[in-house]
């Protein structure tokens, strides 16, 4: 089997023959091909496979009323008492709707909302207790405000609950894999989802990882998980991916990911990346303090969006839009 990397561009002068990226002003005319007994090529864009051009040219549909051939920044609210950076910040309701309401000020399109921390090392937390921390939240940013919600979470009672407080988006760090219930919730409710990669759960998941070749290694994962959406009633177009940089992956192997993020457009969804203040960022950085990486998480989001994502997950808003801002007008 063969992958396929299209090296983006950007600008105005397109040459003749040039493809647009998933709708959006970024266009190609070569791609890489990948294979897992060969060596890398590079090929004219003109000889993709049908399926593949396809699946790299269409626009991708709206996600919860966002438009995907734009880039669009979701807000981390973790309303958790342990996670990595952020952990207690927001455990009162009307704290946490006016961090919610300031990140929508800020330039966030999306405030996702989770009760369960997935930084390494963390133990699982009751169903109950994450649905009294999260669904009391959406319900009070949703009465104050129409942006869209989503609800980071990998149980379906969790989500259902979400769900009917107002949340727009399911977000599974598990990849749909943890409650076999979770996807059918969706399905039947009818909302898009965010399928993200990991290798193992958040406690166990940083012991040694391995992989054959992580990057084709994740876009199978992604690609099989949304073969299975899509055949339960998910619709293809309301399903988001995420190579799930940090979960299950060593520093090199996030950046093997980070440097080919152009690849899993082929998968033919709209690509999240969420890599805010995380552990890789501070190490090459030489910030120890989660809460100062702005700046790191700030370059490696900009080189996601050079590379056609969609969807950047942050915690820091208004640095975040400003730098969107000023990368978009130099363009």
């Amino acid at each position: 089997m063969s992958y396929y990397r299209p090296l983006v561009r950007h600008g105005d002068a397109r040459p003749e023959g040039a493809i647009h990226l998933a709708g959006s002003a970024l266009w190609f005319t070569e791609v890489e091909v990948l294979d897992r007994s060969a060596p890398p090529r590079i090929v004219p864009a003109g000889l993709l496979p049908e399926e593949i051009r396809f699946r790299l040219m269409s626009r991708r549909a709206a996600i919860a009323g966002l438009d995907m051939t734009q880039p669009q920044i979701m807000g981390i609210l973790n309303v958790t008492p342990d996670s990595f950076s952020d952990g207690g910040q927001f455990d009162e309701v009307d704290v946490a709707c006016d961090a919610a309401l300031q990140m929508v000020a800020d330039g966030a399109s999306i405030i996702d909302v989770g009760g369960e921390s997935t930084r390494p090392g963390a133990a699982e937390v009751e169903e109950l207790a994450e649905i009294t921390r999260t669904a009391p939240v959406i319900a009070a940013i949703r009465d104050q405000s129409d942006v869209a919600i989503s609800i980071d979470t990998r149980k379906a009672t969790v989500g259902m609950e979400a769900l009917e407080a107002g949340a727009s988006l399911i977000n599974d760090v598990s990849g749909f894999t943890f409650d076999a219930a979770l996807a059918p919730l969706a399905a039947q409710a009818g909302v898009p989802v965010c399928v993200m990669h990991a290798q193992g759960d958040p406690k166990t998941m940083q012991d040694n990882p391995h992989y054959e070749n992580v990057v084709l290694d994740v876009y199978d994962f992604l690609a099989a998980q949304v073969d299975q959406l899509e055949a339960i009633g998910v619709l293809r177009e309301q399903i988001v991916i995420d190579p799930g940089i940090g979960f299950g992956k060593t520093e090199a192997h996030n950046l093997a990911l980070l440097r080919n993020l152009s690849l899993f457009h082929g998968i033919g969804c709209p690509i999240l990346l969420g890599v805010s203040r995380k552990r890789f960022i501070g190490a090459i950085g030489k910030e120890p303090q989660a809460a100062r990486r702005a700046p790191g998480s700030i370059a490696v989001g900009l080189a996601g969006f050079a590379q056609g994502v969609q969807l950047l997950r942050v915690h820091d808003v208004a640095e975040t839009a400003q730098a969107l801002r000023l990368w978009q007008a130099t363009r």
